[in-house]
């Protein structure tokens, strides 16, 4: 009989055991969301008017941009993402926003413009090597190609880099 017992006391024991690593093992099938980026308010971004606001109005509605345009006429860029990323997985785009203001050379509101998820374009290298153009060496021509380049010592070369 207290073998019985025992036996009844151990099942018991592991169903426990079972019973409290089963949420533990669930909650590492759920995703991590992370977010980034410039925290759109409707209100605000709609607010913004071709015409009547300029570079300052904007700043002072919608904040700090993401990013400003470098070449071209003034562009200022709101980005935002939000990511997903199960447990040892990578992380994938689960939405993402641009706002982009453009602005006239008085710095006047030219227009105001949203992209999203539709105009992410996932692009895929190609493997660890980048294809170029020119010429494919070998090991042996890498390592003595430059032999007799260099002009004998006390001596300029002769021509510019490329060989002119």
């Amino acid at each position: 009989m207290a073998h019985n017992s025992a036996v009844r006391v151990s099942t018991m024991l592991k169903l426990s055991a079972a019973a409290l690593a089963l949420p533990a093992l669930l909650g590492g099938c759920t995703s991590i969301k992370d977010r980034r980026g410039y925290i759109a308010d409707p209100v605000l971004t709609g607010s913004i008017q071709p015409g009547l606001d300029n570079r300052e109005s904007v700043r002072g509605t919608m904040g700090q941009p993401s990013f400003v345009s470098q070449f071209g006429p003034p562009v200022y860029y709101y980005v935002a993402s939000t990511t997903e990323q199960r447990v040892f997985g990578q992380p994938d785009i689960a939405a993402h926003q641009v706002i982009k203001v453009a602005f006239d050379p008085s710095g006047t509101v030219s227009s105001v413009t949203y992209a999203g998820m539709d105009d992410v374009r996932d692009i895929n290298p190609e493997g660890d090597k980048t294809p170029t153009l020119g010429r494919h060496r070998g090991f042996l021509q890498d390592l003595f190609g430059n032999i007799g380049a260099v002009g004998a010592a006390g001596q300029a070369p002769v021509g510019g880099p490329n060989g002119s």
